[in-house]
């Protein structure tokens, strides 16, 4: 049985959110940081690990996870590379090892226990090494790796993420049916916070 670890993403400093801290802004009574983290601990994965950096010690403070590895990226202005590659390395100082890691992002609040369980269960039915999110033009996160992949994943360090080996690899591709939409922005805040706030 594939033992998964998650790598929750949280180190950027959200630079077009104005003066909010985008991971302490509210989400469904809690913060949208800690709606994610509760989403993943929902889930069928084995572990977590969280990469946090700009606003450490604010966003820390407010994360409320016994299952939760929070990792320090203070290299985080060089990208979203560069957290990938240092959670991989946490993960593999053991003590346990995983089959695979699943990276996930803070800001996509509608991905769900069920859309990461759904993955988890392709990934350990699926023959390929990754399996990953279709966007319209593109694919991305969230997107599981097999271990065969973890050096490369370790030697990220620009803020390309791992998008050649989305892009280069054999993957299988999982269609999130509007659940990858991310925020970027205040107003992209704003628009989804309304449209889920009114529908409950």
């Amino acid at each position: 049985m594939s033992k998964i670890a998650v790598i929750v993403l949280a180190a950027g400093a959200s630079t077009r959110m104005g003066n909010n801290i985008k991971q302490l802004l509210p989400w469904k009574g809690v913060t949208l940081l800690q709606h994610a983290i509760q989403e993943v601990e929902s889930s069928e994965a084995d572990a977590i690990f969280l990469v946090l950096g700009a606003n450490f010690h604010k966003i820390k403070a407010n994360i409320l996870s016994e299952r939760c590895q929070i990792i320090e990226n203070e290299n985080w202005k060089s990208g979203l590379g560069s957290s990938i590659s240092l959670g991989i390395k946490i993960l593999q100082i053991g003590p346990e090892i995983y089959d695979a890691v699943l990276i996930a992002l803070a800001d996509q609040p509608l991905i769900d226990a069920e859309y990461y369980n759904y993955m988890l269960n392709v990934f350990k039915k699926s023959n390929m090494g990754i399996v990953t999110t279709a966007y319209k033009t593109r694919k991305g996160v969230p997107a599981i790796f097999g271990e065969q992949y973890f050096d490369a994943l370790s030697k990220l360090n620009e803020d390309f993420g791992a998008k050649h080996l989305l892009n280069n690899e054999r993957v299988e591709i999982i269609y999130p049916k509007g659940k990858e939409v991310d925020i970027d922005t205040w107003e992209d805040y704003q628009t989804l916070f309304k449209k889920i706030h009114n529908d409950n």
